[in-house]
C-alpha cells in the first residue's frame, strides 16, 4: 500500500509494547542500518531522532524486483499515556503541525515528479485496532484544517463522516472529549478564543480506554 499510493509519511500513534503486552508489530528495524524485509520490499532505517513526545525514523523502502528506493518518513507518538488520553494537547498539537510541516516539504521535493493532489500522498495513520487512537487524530487533522479555513468546527460531523468509513473511529467517550479539549487549545493557542472556561468539562469520563 505505501509503495503503491506513494505515501510519504506514516503516522503511528502507539508504541510496540504498553502494558506489557505488543500493540503494534515493529514492522521496521529501531536500530540505524538495521533492515527488515517483506516479499520483495526491503525497509531500511537510515536515520532516527528521539524526542520526549515522538520518535521520528528516516526509512528507505526498496522495491528489489526493480531495484527503486523511495524515502518514507515514520513518526511515532510516544506519550500517549497506557489509560485514558493526554492531560494536555499540547505535545499531539506539536506533532500534528510537524507532520503537516514534512509531508508539504516532501512533496515540494517531488517538484513536477508528482502530478497528483496538491497536498501530495496520503499520509497513512495507525495506532492498534486502528479506530481510537487513530481516529482521535484524524479527526484533529480535519477540525483543525476547517477552523483555519472557514473559522468554525464540527466535531461530531466529523466523527459521524469518519465512521461511516471506519466503524468504531474514536472509540471511547474521553477520546471524543480529547478532540474538543485539543481544539479549544488550539484555538486559545492561535488566538481563535481569548478564554475558555473547562471546568467541570470532563467530569464522568471513562479513562480507561487505550
Amino acid at each position: 500500500m505505501i509503495w503503491e499510493q506513494h505515501c510519504l509519511v506514516i503516522v503511528m500513534t502507539t508504541r510496540v509494547m504498553e502494558r506489557g503486552r505488543p500493540k503494534c508489530h515493529q514492522y521496521f528495524e529501531p536500530d540505524v542500518n538495521g533492515e527488515a524485509t517483506y516479499g520483495y520490499f526491503t525497509v531500511r532505517t537510515i536515520s532516527i531522532e528521539a524526542d520526549p513526545d515522538h520518535t521520528i525514523s528516516t526509512l528507505q523502502l526498496t522495491n528489489t524486483k526493480t531495484e527503486e528506493s523511495r524515502e518514507v518518513s515514520h513518526w511515532q507518538f510516544t506519550s500517549w499515556p497506557d489509560y485514558g488520553v493526554p492531560h494536555s494537547a499540547r505535545a499531539m498539537l506539536d506533532f500534528l503541525e510537524r507532520v503537516r510541516r514534512q509531508q508539504a516539504n516532501m512533496v515540494t521535493a517531488l517538484g513536477d515528479t508528482w502530478a497528483g493532489h496538491p497536498r501530495g500522498p496520503p499520509i497513512v495513520v495507525h495506532c492498534s485496532a486502528g479506530i481510537g487512537r487513530t481516529g482521535t487524530f484524524c479527526t484533529l487533522d480535519i477540525c483543525i484544517s476547517r477552523l483555519e479555513d472557514v473559522g468554525t468546527v464540527d466535531v461530531r460531523g466529523t466523527v459521524e463522516k469518519i465512521r461511516s468509513q471506519r466503524a468504531y473511529s474514536i472509540q471511547m467517550p474521553d477520546q471524543y472529549v480529547f478532540c474538543h479539549l485539543a481544539l479549544i487549545e488550539y484555538a486559545l493557542m492561535k488566538g481563535h478564543l481569548q478564554s475558555a472556561d473547562l471546568s467541570g468539562f470532563d467530569q464522568g469520563v471513562d479513562e480507561d480506554s487505550e
